[in-house]
């Protein structure tokens, strides 16, 4: 190797390392998952994980300098999102290396994911068909909020904590498929768990809104 092909090699692993360390800390993987369901401020961004707006703002502006994060001015607000489809792919490949090399990470997904999923997760391919023929009831179990910057054409939002008090409002003529945020998103499997209990025929998605969108599917916005 000569030394100009250590110097670029060295280059990019430099740069490669930065942004693996913008990434490397618990409070910015909660918000690059809260990004991933679209664009928000700091404040709201600060409410959802527990910080505080100066302490966000931090994360923030480092996550952006490592280009994974793009910004934009909207009034007094600055809106934060994802920079592309990659940070999203990078959160998973994240996932995907500890789920099958650490340890502790085995026992979460073993214990809780795997342990419910006799819910048959329900591809995308497999939800769009459905959903083209009218066979299916789709159900957005975020919180309304995330429901409004952008979900699954013609799903129903109802959030997990306000599942058994409306269950009225969902139709026992069709199988009903929830979503959540991904793979790793809790509410798709408490809401099935709730459905089924209440003797609704229910599956999940087999991930969350991002990688619907990220797959190049329709996706609406609004109430």
């Amino acid at each position: 190797m000569t030394e100009s092909s250590r110097g670029v090699k060295a280059t990019l692993h430099e740069s490669f390392a930065e942004v693996a360390k913008a990434a490397a800390h618990p409070h910015r993987l909660a918000l690059l998952e809260q990004l991933a369901q679209g664009e928000r401020n700091v404040d709201t961004l600060a409410d959802k994980v527990g910080l505080t707006v100066a302490n966000t703002s931090q994360h923030l502006q480092s996550m952006r300098r490592a280009g994974l994060l793009a910004a934009r001015r909207e009034g007094k607000f600055t809106l934060y999102r994802l920079a592309d489809d990659s940070v999203l792919a990078l959160l998973d490949a994240i996932g995907a290396v500890a789920e099958r090399n650490v340890a502790e990470v085995k026992s979460v997904v073993a214990s809780y994911f795997n342990a419910r999923d006799d819910m048959e997760p329900v591809s995308r391919r497999e939800l769009k068909k459905r959903m083209a023929a009218g066979t299916v009831t789709v159900l957005d179990v975020r919180p309304a909020e995330e429901f409004a910057i952008g979900h699954v054409p013609g799903a129903v939002n109802i959030p997990t904590t306000e599942l058994k008090r409306r269950l009225s409002e969902l139709p026992r003529s069709k199988e009903i498929v929830a979503y959540c945020r991904g793979p790793y998103c809790v509410f798709a499997f408490e809401a099935v768990a709730a459905l089924r209990a209440a003797g609704y025929k229910a599956r999940r998605l087999e991930d969350g809104l991002p990688h619907w969108r990220a797959a190049g599917l329709p996706v609406e916005s609004g109430t």
